[in-house]
């Protein structure tokens, strides 16, 4: 989030009717829906943890036990079991999409 001097951005006028709600405070100005990005969209984490979640789960599937795989991805093994569950239900709610 990026802070301005506000006497650099708006018309006086407009920063006197500010001052009489909020003289000498901070201001949040939330950015326009449209340009919202969802949590970890920004610095791709949001795709990296995606990518994962479905190597485990190919791993999984493949026979690989839940505890390797915890122990392979620094995750504790009701994590591991979350994901999976997370990836059958993505994957099943795909495959009936596509009927």
């Amino acid at each position: 989030m990026k802070y301005y001097n506000i006497e650099n951005v708006l018309p006086k006028e407009l920063i006197t009717v500010i001052q009489k709600y909020i003289d000498g405070g901070y201001i949040y100005i939330p950015k326009k829906q449209e340009t919202h990005k969802a949590w970890g969209e920004k610095n791709g984490t949001k795709s990296y943890l995606s990518k994962r979640n479905q190597a485990i789960f190919c791993r999984y599937q493949s026979g690989v036990s839940t505890i390797q795989l915890a122990k392979e991805n620094y995750l504790s093994e009701s994590s591991i079991r979350r994901i999976i569950n997370q990836e059958k239900r993505r994957c099943l709610s795909t495959c009936s999409s596509l009927r």
